[in-house]
């Protein structure tokens, strides 16, 4: 069955290539194709262009419809195109003639266009928890470990001493950025296409402001034309926003595979998380953290493939967009179990102590005591020298100690203030306004 079959059948190679992955797909967007369609029907109703007995018969229908999607036991049927057919397919072998009525006013289009933003919008928000799970977990290890100090490096050379509440810390405090742009994307994909049709509008009297209040979508995307538009570009905006994430991780999981290293060995964790080697007993292979690093170079790949697919198209549908759910679903998926095994495998770090009294870490304290001896009157650049003759002669045997209390030192990690920032940007989302929206249409 295909919405738009007519007196003749496409040829099966044609059909076959051109489906491609989309009903695997289009599961993902079961409940969500309900969902629009419950709206649909109910600001039909609303607005004369669906009777009341008809409305009666379908809302209750679609609602058992979207348990049966949320339960995973929907499924898109041998010689069905999509979940859109499959779902009208389903109402009229139910209910008759009025399952026929719930396309008056639609393209598939903009059903499609409501689906994947509502989906987006439910996968942002299951992102955005597991980020702040892990948010919570290094800010944690940040205060645990905020005396704890190791080197710090530019060029990978031993530069100036650090600590692991800074380390910890810092990679809290980049999520905050990674989920201001997710907001963003939210925020973007957090407006109501429905009723744009196949981009041109409707000659039906539409009421799309109310579909907006029923999805719980914060805005209207009003231009019809721009509606349609947003079909891919909304997806480039989302792709940017993982791969923000993914080079977060990615960075964080280089990290961890160098300071596991033994030439490094500033952290451990137990067997247990990690794997070994078939022909040398002595070997624990950060195998988590690699798969982190090379899943987080993918998700930095996907605006250019999200771009590339999209690029040089006209205003207007083009089936092009269809690949683009292949790159991005994936992802989305890619996303959420890097986070989740990132937060996982962090309450098992072991972080090792008294790291700088090692004689290779002496000229961390180069600056250490360039400072010091500013403080106490010598003109920088004279200390400067001081210092480098002593390192060059080598006499420098400097106090190991570190006294930094300025904002966001080792001594004044602003950790409060980094979880207000998190808590602020949180709060942009408006998950609950959402979910209430969404329960209420689903339960009647």
């Amino acid at each position: 069955m295909k919405l738009w079959q007519k007196d003749y059948q496409v040829l099966s190679e044609i059909e076959t290539f051109t489906v491609g992955r989309d009903r695997e797909m289009d599961l993902l967007l079961a409940p969500y194709d309900v969902l629009g369609s419950l709206a649909h029907i109910r600001m039909l109703q609303e607005v004369g262009l669906l009777d009341s007995a008809d409305y009666a018969l379908l809302a209750p229908a679609l609602r058992g419809l979207y348990h049966e999607a949320q339960s995973g036991r929907l499924i898109i049927e041998d010689g069905v195109e999509d979940i859109h057919s499959q779902v009208e397919l389903m109402l009229t072998r139910q209910l008759g003639e009025a399952g026929k009525k719930i396309h008056s006013g639609r393209s598939r289009n903009d059903q499609v266009l409501v689906d994947l933003r509502l989906f987006f919008r439910a996968e942002i928000k299951e992102v955005a928890f597991l980020m702040q799970d892990l948010f919570r977990r290094l800010q944690t290890l940040s205060e645990e470990h905020s005396q704890t100090l190791m080197p710090g490096y530019t060029h990978l050379q031993v530069a100036m001493p650090s600590s692991f509440g800074l380390w910890f810390g810092a990679y809290a405090e980049t999520l905050v950025d990674d989920l201001r742009q997710l907001s963003c994307a939210y925020q973007i994909i957090n407006q109501n296409p429905l009723g744009s049709a196949a981009g041109y509008g409707s000659s039906f009297p539409l009421h799309r402001r109310r579909t907006t209040e029923l999805l719980g979508f914060g805005d209207l995307s009003y231009n019809v034309v721009h509606a349609q538009m947003g079909r891919g570009k909304t997806e480039l905006f989302l792709a940017f926003a993982l791969a923000g994430i993914g080079h977060t991780l990615g960075k964080f999981a280089m990290d961890v595979v160098l300071f596991l290293n033994q030439n490094f060995g500033f952290i451990a964790f137990p067997d247990e998380l990690t794997t070994g080697s078939s022909i040398m007993p002595h070997k624990k292979n950060p195998d988590v953290f690699e798969l982190i690093r090379a899943g987080s170079n993918q998700l930095q790949s996907l605006p250019a493939q999200v771009s590339l697919l999209i690029s040089n198209l006209p205003a207007g549908y083009h089936r092009d967009f269809q690949l683009v759910k292949e790159v991005l679903f994936p992802a989305l998926e890619r996303t959420r179990a890097m986070l989740r095994i990132a937060a996982f495998a962090l309450q098992y770090i072991e972080v090792k102590p008294d790291l700088l009294a090692d004689s290779r870490y002496l000229y961390l304290f180069s600056v250490e005591e360039v400072n010091r001896l500013v403080l106490e009157g010598l003109p920088f650049r004279d200390a400067y020298k001081q210092v480098g003759e002593a390192i060059a002669h080598g006499t420098f045997n400097p106090p190991r100690q570190v006294a930094h209390t300025h904002e966001g030192s080792i001594g004044n990690l602003c950790t409060a203030e980094i979880n207000k920032k998190w808590e602020s940007t949180f709060e942009t989302f408006p998950f609950d306004t959402v979910e209430q929206s969404l329960h209420h249409l689903a339960e009647g």
